[in-house]
């Protein structure tokens, strides 16, 4: 019997908004999984006609401007039927040798979730150095045990409804998978630029939270010795006190960690993240001399609220019919 042949008692949870571009690959890649949700925030386009076209179920979520965002509340308000979730962004692929993996993985009775290894494709080429590779992620675990930590960014506008660069906090223990899965944008440099303008918001207000020692209650943590995402989160608490970051960004980027290798491919790669460095520090700028609140009009420059918002709820689970 081919490996394909049945279905893996694992749930896929797909949030998506206008990625009609994108779904048919990523639909296709989690078409091994027992069932697919496809979280869809009003988009315009044709996704929630692919989504169902590929069989996915797809449910309407409604932001409220703060917390929780889209992942969070999928975990919280979704009917499961599997014990293990499986999250994938629509311009993500999970390989067939990943999935065969996972199938033998979620069988293991001592771990509750798995961190898998991302490879970031850009202009058609993997971008194998730079520092973008390994590039783990905490992506397959049990529901119950795991949510998306609350870094407090929920003031900050325009930084989309969906978790990014939130990290899953696991009760129990992890383990690392060997095989790869593939982050291939199908769409163009104008959405990478301006899905980056978003995510430069939330960057300057992580940064300003550090910046004042803000308490970690309910993150991961930053700790030198723990793992790798950890490690990271360390010495981006480093990060944020160094001087020139846009230029170094560049520099240990393509000449300190390799980028040069990847070719006009990565060099273009290393100025676009030069470039998001400095729209961080203009934004962190902007927060540090309105006391706290991006200046969106001059008569608004009332301090945010240094301690987070305790959970609302969204709008109740509504599938697409």
């Amino acid at each position: 019997m081919n490996s394909t042949d049945s279905k893996i008692p694992v749930s896929v949870l797909i949030p998506a908004k206008n990625e009609e571009t994108n779904l048919p690959a990523c639909l296709t890649s989690v078409s091994r999984a027992d069932e697919v949700f496809v979280v869809d925030s009003q988009s315009s386009d044709r996704s929630v006609e692919i989504a169902e076209s590929y069989g996915a179920q797809v449910v309407q979520f409604k932001f409220n401007g703060r917390w929780p965002k889209k992942k969070n509340w999928s975990l919280e308000n979704l009917p499961f039927r599997n014990e293990w979730v499986l999250i994938v962004d629509c311009d993500e692929r999970i390989p067939e040798a990943l999935w065969d993996e996972i199938a033998i993985a979620i069988q293991n009775p001592n771990d509750n979730g798995y961190y898998i290894n991302r490879r970031v494709y850009f202009l058609g080429k993997w971008i194998r150095h730079g520092g973008k590779y390994p590039d783990w992620n905490l992506r397959l675990f049990k529901h119950p045990k795991g949510r998306y930590e609350n870094l407090g960014t929920e003031e900050i506008p325009n930084t989309g409804d969906n978790e990014v660069h939130e990290h899953v906090i696991l009760q129990g223990s992890v383990g690392y998978l060997k095989n790869d899965m593939d982050h291939i944008d199908f769409r163009d440099i104008y959405h990478w630029l301006e899905r980056h303008n978003r995510y430069s918001n939330w960057e300057a207000r992580v940064y300003l939270n550090m910046l004042n020692r803000r308490e970690e209650t309910g993150t991961i943590g930053a700790n030198l010795f723990g793992d790798a995402v950890q490690r990271k989160r360390f010495l981006r608490k480093v990060w944020v006190w160094m001087p020139f970051k846009p230029m170094l960004r560049f520099v240990i980027f393509y000449v300190l960690r390799l980028g040069f290798l990847d070719g006009k491919a990565g060099y273009i790669y290393g100025r676009l993240l030069s470039q998001y460095e400095y729209h961080i520090g203009v934004k962190l700028y902007e927060l540090r001399k309105f006391n706290g609140q991006l200046n969106q009009n001059s008569g608004s420059q009332t301090p945010l609220s240094k301690t987070p918002p305790k959970s609302s709820t969204q709008s109740a689970f509504s599938p697409h019919r």
